[in-house]
């Protein structure tokens, strides 16, 4: 079934009224058996020195056939007065991961035991329980091998390696271009934490300097700072990822109606006029002070055009004209130096010239598709 394209949408939510949240949507502790020396209260205490305002630890569910409320949410270290914490696991199934997320404590159990079921009816169990459920790593060896009907969001950006995303990216584009509306995001998957002493050394301890928590950092626009808030602005793609909490903020606008207003964010979507468009990508905050960055722009997942940004103003802006029959995404990537991460030092280089990148904007996108 091609999905038509609607005769109204629903109003714009706005911009003008929310705040910009950081944080790490996949981290594992020490009830992951696959971690090393990374305790709840590691990372949560590194989390909240480096500023991040939310953070979801994910242990995979089989480790403890399903108990992830016995084990990871029931350890005592699971609390943080400036950090919002979500409950949630990888769910890790015969078909590939996924991860599941909530603002409040849920039966994941269920969850865990309808694993390998038919696709529909996990999905009723996912609407019985209320949670988010977010596709992990869609391109690795245990990718996302689920209905991306089911999805709620995707990994598109796991650990600080950049170039093993890349056809992960590729399948998102597929998802948008079929007409879907499907909110990215980024995750470190980071399992290893820095050994206390020289007896804890593991083989990938290394992994702990290069990958860990905010490699890559996801940015999300939410209504307030509540966890339900950004679960739902997740949804709706209004975010963008960074490859780590230093590199600038890629925001990406666009004014549909030509009064000079900038609208639309990440996420909206609007029928157009079929008059041209004006759209703007702003970097904002960290990086590196007087670099130009390059901008590489995507429509309906090829290449539309290549552009540098202003070293002053750190934006660059574009124009073109959606057909107004014809539906439409465009999203953004941002290429360059990376700025230091001092707590994770060898992060950068895995990351190579990949910056940040951003989550569409829709022109003429069924929303009930």
């Amino acid at each position: 079934m091609i999905p038509s394209i609607p005769a109204v949408l629903p109003p714009l939510q706005g911009h003008a009224q929310g705040v910009w949240l950081k944080g790490d949507w996949h981290i594992h502790s020490r009830h992951s058996t696959d971690s090393s020396n990374n305790s709840e209260a590691k990372i949560i205490n590194f989390a909240e020195r480096m500023g991040f305002d939310y953070l979801a630890i994910t242990d995979h569910d089989v480790h403890v056939m399903g108990a992830v409320a016995h084990h990871t949410w029931a350890d005592p270290d699971f609390h943080s007065a400036s950090v919002l914490l979500f409950y949630g696991a990888e769910l890790t199934a015969n078909r590939g991961h996924i991860n599941i997320l909530s603002a409040e404590p849920y039966d994941h159990q269920r969850m865990f035991d309808a694993r390998d079921d038919r696709d529909w009816n996990i999905l009723k169990v996912k609407r019985e329980l209320g949670v988010h459920m977010s596709a992990n790593h869609p391109s690795t060896k245990n990718h996302y091998g689920f209905s991306f009907d089911l999805a709620d969001s995707v990994e598109i950006w796991n650990t600080s390696v950049w170039p093993k995303n890349v056809p992960g990216v590729r399948i998102w584009d597929d998802m948008l271009k079929s007409g879907r509306m499907l909110g990215a995001r980024g995750g470190s998957d980071s399992h290893h934490g820095v050994p206390d002493t020289p007896e804890q050394i593991v083989p990938l301890s290394i992994e702990a300097s290069a990958n860990y928590v905010g490699t890559p950092t996801t940015w999300i626009f939410a209504r307030e700072r509540s966890k339900r808030a950004i679960l739902e602005a997740l949804e709706q793609g209004r975010a963008s990822v960074s490859s780590n909490p230093y590199n600038p903020r890629v925001e990406f606008f666009a004014d549909s109606d030509g009064d000079g207003i900038m609208e639309m964010m990440m996420g909206d979507n609007v029928k157009p006029t079929g008059r041209p468009v004006t759209f703007e990508v702003r970097l904002v905050g960290g990086g590196i002070a007087g670099a130009s960055y390059g901008v590489r722009v995507v429509k309906n997942r090829d290449p539309f055009g290549s552009f540098v940004t202003d070293p002053v103003t750190r934006s660059v802006r574009f124009t073109d004209t959606p057909g107004a029959d014809e539906r439409n995404y465009y999203r953004v990537e941002i290429e360059g130096p990376q700025a230091p991460y001092p707590d994770v030092p060898n992060s950068m280089a895995q990351s190579l010239n990949m910056v940040a990148l951003s989550n569409p904007l829709y022109f003429n996108y069924d929303p009930d598709f």
